[in-house]
């Protein structure tokens, strides 16, 4: 335990990219931890096993630490509180879930799927917030044998108190208080022996000695649930402090549909973490204009927590990038500046691979810039002409660029193979040749009809810039075809 005391963590769920709000969430608990001289952590939540991936957590580990992040204990490094990765600490939730039933304060629910779905629309049918209706509360001990005995798959749930209110002083929004009959009766352990995000929350929380939790403010409305099973455990409850949500300029939350929200992009087109960490702490201090230029020390410094506000954090694409040229500019010598380009162009083999596709499709070396310069590039300023040469009219282009952008989202491990069998997938689909899918694709992805493999760069340039770079191809197309 450190001096203060003090033990702050992040906490992940390895299930796609690592957001932007992962890095200010992360960021806040880091320099926490700086101001009080404690520990902050990084653990891993995996409990979605469908969705979790090794792939996932290996990014989410090298965005946080491009961002400058360190952690003092993790699942890289270990700790006197390990393991630090959730599906490696199955086996230590059991036990507890078994306390909760013992003690009364939780129960077996063997409700099937079809079960919930019909009751939740009922009660959204009838203008209800659809939550659990209790009905294997009132089976005995002795029906709940036999049904386990029978082999009738269960989940466990925790009791809610029935009446009264939730209180409890929150670190950003004061007091706060939740009446119990709006608190659902959450799962604590799925079908499959995991513990929900709620149960391990806690339970990790406790046993890796967390003394206060900083999260986003989506999580308000779950305290209830975690402040009970700190009072079914008889353990004491670390301060909540609840941050307000990324937002867009229009106030609306922050989200890939709309914006990118990837720690990957902005590391892909040229961002540095300097900058980007300076962005996101302004949100956590106070200061004088014409101060705003700040490294994670200076940031520490001018730290507080006490004046936090609850308005919520704008992600100001002009401001970031203001502050990222100050940086470049201001910060950095004529040699670090060069390195930087040479670390940035290297990243993700960007440069290299690129020149390894590019050695068999040149006469001359002046012609690279044109065939392979799209893999550097932060924006190619694409407009509807750019989608002329290709033979499919603007209605199908869209179809096709429309379909195409969720679909790569479903792809686990994005790599050429992955790429190339979901595309093929993605026309058998649309009943449609794999040469009309990919042209437009050739045209969102490179700015040109004429380029590297399209395969190949889509897994050079990565998921994110692949996303990001569909969607304004899709609203150039968008502008050909005209309002429905």
């Amino acid at each position: 335990m450190t001096a203060s005391g003090v033990r702050v963590r992040i906490a992940p769920s390895p299930t796609g990219e690592p957001h932007v709000g992962t890095a200010y969430i992360a960021l806040f608990n880091y320099l926490f931890a700086k101001k009080h001289g404690g520990e902050f952590i990084l653990r891993i939540e995996d409990t979605d096993a469908t969705r979790s991936t090794p792939e996932f957590e290996t990014k989410v580990l090298d965005a946080l630490k491009w961002c400058g992040l360190e952690w003092s204990e993790g699942p890289d490094i270990g700790g006197p509180y390990g393991p630090y990765r959730q599906s490696d600490r199955k086996d230590m939730y059991q036990p507890y879930a078994q306390e909760l039933l013992d003690k009364g304060h939780a129960f077996r629910c063997f409700c099937t799927p079809e079960r919930l779905t019909e009751m939740r629309e009922a009660q959204r049918a009838s203008g209800k917030p659809p939550k659990y209706d209790g009905l294997c509360l009132k089976y005995s001990a002795e029906d709940v044998s036999a049904k386990m005995a029978a082999g009738e798959g269960s989940v466990i749930r925790m009791k809610i108190p029935t009446e009264g209110s939730c209180d409890f002083t929150d670190g950003v929004y004061g007091d706060v208080s939740i009446p119990w009959d709006s608190v659902d009766m959450q799962v604590l352990i799925k079908g499959d022996g995991m513990p929900t995000y709620h149960m391990a929350n806690v339970i990790d929380d406790h046993l890796m000695k967390i003394t206060h939790v900083a999260r986003g403010e989506e999580w308000l409305a779950s305290v209830p649930k975690h402040i009970l099973l700190y009072r079914y455990f008889e353990w004491d409850q670390p301060v909540f402090m609840h941050l307000s949500l990324m937002r867009n300029a229009d106030k609306s939350k922050l989200s890939k549909r709309k914006n990118p929200t990837s720690i990957s992009y902005y590391s892909a087109l040229g961002y540095i973490p300097e900058a980007l960490m300076n962005f996101l702490g302004l949100f956590f201090v106070q200061i004088a204009e014409g101060e705003e230029l700040l490294d994670i020390e200076e940031l520490a410094g001018k730290f507080d927590p006490e004046n936090l506000s609850k308005a919520g954090a704008i992600f100001d694409i002009q401001k970031l990038d203001w502050l990222n040229g100050r940086w470049i500019r201001e910060k950095m010598s004529e040699e670090e500046f060069r390195g930087r380009v040479l670390t940035w162009a290297m990243e993700n083999d960007r440069l290299m691979a690129g020149l390894a596709l590019s050695q068999s499709r040149v006469s001359k070396l002046g012609e690279l810039p044109d065939l392979m310069g799209f893999l550097l590039k932060s924006d190619l300023n694409l407009d509807p002409s750019a989608f002329a040469k290709i033979k499919s009219p603007p209605e199908e282009i869209l179809e096709i660029l429309n379909t195409v952008q969720p679909d790569l989202e479903k792809i686990l491990e994005w790599n050429v193979e992955s790429i190339e069998a979901e595309l093929r997938a993605i026309g058998d689909r649309m009943g449609k040749k794999l040469k009309i899918i990919v042209a437009p694709l050739f045209v969102a992805v490179s700015g040109s009809s004429r380029s590297l493999p399209l395969f190949d760069s889509m897994a050079i340039l990565g998921r994110s810039v692949v996303r990001q770079r569909l969607k304004l191809a899709a609203q150039a197309v968008a502008a050909l075809v005209g309002p429905k």
